[in-house]
């Protein structure tokens, strides 16, 4: 083999061993950057269920205090006969 091909065969090797190289460690990044994604999403629908839970908490709060003055404010008011 020629000094020409060796250096050809080897730039050849070199080539796809790095090309193939570059493709796992791009998919590697890719990977971990749909993780984080994943790991966001799931930060963002647990942040938005607690929201929700206190605000059905506030509701309730706010129904039983409005049921209790209207108990009351029904209550205190004498029949017009």
């Amino acid at each position: 083999m020629s000094r020409v091909a060796k250096a050809t065969l080897f730039a050849s090797v070199v080539f796809a061993g790095l090309a193939v190289w570059g493709v796992h460690a791009q998919q590697r990044k890719e990977q971990e950057t749909m993780y984080m994604g994943v790991i966001r999403d799931e930060a963002r629908q647990a942040a938005k269920k607690k929201q929700r839970e206190e605000e059905l908490q506030e509701s309730l709060r706010k129904r039983e205090v409005y049921e209790r003055v209207q108990a009351v404010e029904s209550g205190s008011k004498t029949p017009l006969s």
